[in-house]
């Protein structure tokens, strides 16, 4: 199953090589699941990219590009996975910003199946990583194109039965996974990672926090260390190709049953 890619809406056009994405990683993404030719939550998705555009003073497309680029492929999607691109665009060597740079737009979608979607439906293994996340308060939240710390965490295991792992800041505070959000159910309140040093806001956290304060649920938003998680009474993670799921061990401790994610799924799928 091979990939389609456009760039500036055109199918199998080449990246420049002075791109400031490919350069710097001067840039923003999402990725998306796509199920029956639709991509997951589309408008959401779309408004927290161009959120993160600006907060990196980048220039922002108008939202009908996108929608030309997705019009572009109908009839040909199913499922998988569809990824929007944002660069700086194009321009001399140098890392200063240039003012008349023009965005570079990309999208690509993956058909292949998902290989979360095999994962055991009882819950997840999880790691704790090694690596810490640098703090940088001006990035914390942003989904941008540097993610070596990401692709470092990773590598950290090869064993396909861990599924996730988690990562910490220099502090000790837990953040997120390395793909993930992360949500603890605690004392009748739902707890997640504070994202104001580091770590990447996803829609799909977003949606659940939404959601669930709506429905009446205690949500908050706080500092969490190993100890924090390891206490709790169930362990969630989030993205948007896996929706929510539920950690069943980490570390010492095993959580053989679900205790609140049935109901927080249903609401975030709702």
């Amino acid at each position: 199953m091979t990939p389609i890619c456009l760039v500036n809406g055109l199918e199998g056009a080449a990246l420049d090589p002075l791109d400031r994405g490919l350069q710097y990683g001067d840039g923003v993404f999402r990725t998306l699941r796509v199920d029956n030719g639709k991509p997951r939550w589309w408008d959401e998705q779309l408004a927290k990219l161009a959120t993160d555009a600006s907060h990196l003073a980048m220039a922002w497309p108008e939202a009908s590009a996108w929608r030309a680029d997705l019009a572009n492929l109908a009839g040909r999607l199913s499922g998988g996975v569809l990824k929007l691109l944002l660069t700086r665009g194009s321009a001399a060597r140098g890392y200063h910003p240039p003012k008349a740079a023009s965005p570079t737009r990309i999208l690509i979608y993956d058909p292949t199946p998902l290989m979360s979607d095999a994962w055991p439906s009882a819950g997840l293994n999880v790691r704790i990583c090694d690596l810490r996340l640098g703090a940088q308060p001006r990035l914390a939240g942003i989904k941008h194109l540097n993610r070596l710390e990401n692709v470092m965490a990773r590598a950290e295991w090869s064993d396909p039965d861990t599924h996730e792992g988690l990562l910490r800041d220099e502090a000790g505070r837990v953040i997120s996974g390395v793909m993930s959000n992360v949500f603890l159910w605690q004392g009748g309140c739902l707890r997640t990672p504070r994202l104001d040093r580091c770590g990447v806001a996803g829609v799909t956290r977003a949606r659940l926090l939404a959601r669930a304060a709506t429905a009446g649920y205690r949500v908050e938003q706080c500092e969490l260390d190993r100890d924090d998680v390891l206490a709790a009474e169930e362990i969630m993670l989030t993205n948007s190709l896996i929706g929510l799921r539920r950690v069943a061990c980490l570390a010492e401790r095993t959580w053989p049953e679900p205790v609140v994610s049935p109901r927080l799924k249903f609401l975030l799928d709702a």
